[in-house]
């Protein structure tokens, strides 16, 4: 990866937040060197915790939040895509979180839906090579 800062897209449904706000403390090091975007509650957490990254909270998720981290995909504005998936819970806005997944493999963008997948794309993008 060049110089430039990363721009990294974190979302995580209701029973996954903790989840990701714990991820970002374990990685909050390599986060402090990228631009972070995270919709609604998300990104007002993480900026509540961690209120040293460079965090721009966008929409809730079914308000527009996805379809705004889906245009930065389709505009190649990101280099991933974070979002903690609950797989448990009934998704109303499930046709949201498709249409993400499709644009980030349409668009071959490295996306996790979980803390050990995430690992390896943040090691990935911040390896110095």
């Amino acid at each position: 990866m060049s110089d430039k800062k990363l721009r990294i897209a974190l979302v995580a449904h209701d029973a996954k937040k903790d989840n990701l706000i714990e991820w970002v403390g374990v990685h909050r090091e390599a986060l402090s060197k990228a631009q972070l975007f995270g919709t609604g509650t998300t990104g007002k957490r993480i900026l509540d915790n961690f209120p040293e990254l460079d965090m721009t909270p966008l929409f809730s998720g079914p308000l527009g939040g996805d379809q705004q981290i889906g245009a930065m995909i389709a505009e190649k504005k990101l280099e991933a895509l974070v979002f903690f998936i609950d797989p448990m819970s009934p998704m109303p806005h499930d046709v949201d979180v498709k249409a993400l997944t499709r644009l980030a493999t349409v668009y071959d963008l490295p996306m996790a839906n979980s803390p050990s997948t995430a690992n390896f794309v943040i090691q990935g993008l911040t390896r110095p090579d």
